[in-house]
């Protein structure tokens, strides 16, 4: 790869920077995609001591690929997206992943292959916490912000993605734990 191929990459990762996602910060600002995107990273960097058998780098580059298609096609909330939405951002996807430098190309395109089959611990694990990183950060945003179906989304979602690990499982019920007590608590003033 040259010096040009790879600023051209960094200028397309960078629009992430500028997609919204669905979601606010704390101070009830909306957080970008790159954002949510270094967070789950982070969380799964975090993780090495806690699934040492398992390939971390492996699942930090996971995390830091998996929404690079919605450079193309915005961020769609989980619960409105569609296949036809799945399906048009994955052929654009696809299509500059193909357009990249061919040992570079490959990698990715191995990891998104390994990430859609969902069949290592490592694309398990991914996959779980990209999941969690949006409850927390639900957790973490004003209630206000928060659409009338995401009370009981954040209840009961991603239990299934987490059931392989006794350790994310008992992460999920902390983060139902502060879902709760975040509802009780904003509800009552």
């Amino acid at each position: 790869m040259n010096a040009r191929e790879y600023l051209e990459i960094l200028h397309v990762a960078e629009r992430l920077k500028d997609t919204p996602r669905h979601c606010t910060t704390t101070n009830g600002r909306t957080e970008s995609v790159a954002e949510h995107s270094w967070r789950v990273s982070l969380m799964a960097s975090l993780l090495r001591h806690e699934f040492p058998e398992l390939d971390m780098d492996k699942v930090v580059n996971m995390c830091l690929i998996h929404d690079l298609g919605e450079c193309f096609t915005g961020d769609i909330p989980t619960f409105v997206k569609t296949d036809a939405d799945r399906a048009a951002e994955d052929a654009l996807l696809d299509q500059w992943v193909k357009s990249l430098p061919e040992e570079l190309s490959a990698e990715i395109s191995a990891l998104y292959r390994e990430m859609d089959a969902q069949e290592t611990a490592e694309a398990r694990l991914y996959k779980a916490l990209d999941k969690l990183e949006a409850l927390i950060q639900h957790n973490e945003s004003p209630l206000r912000t928060w659409s009338e179906n995401e009370y009981e989304l954040n209840k009961t979602y991603a239990f299934d993605t987490v059931s392989f690990s006794e350790w994310l499982t008992e992460l999920r019920e902390a983060i139902l734990e502060d879902t709760v007590s975040k509802i009780e608590r904003e509800s009552q003033q």
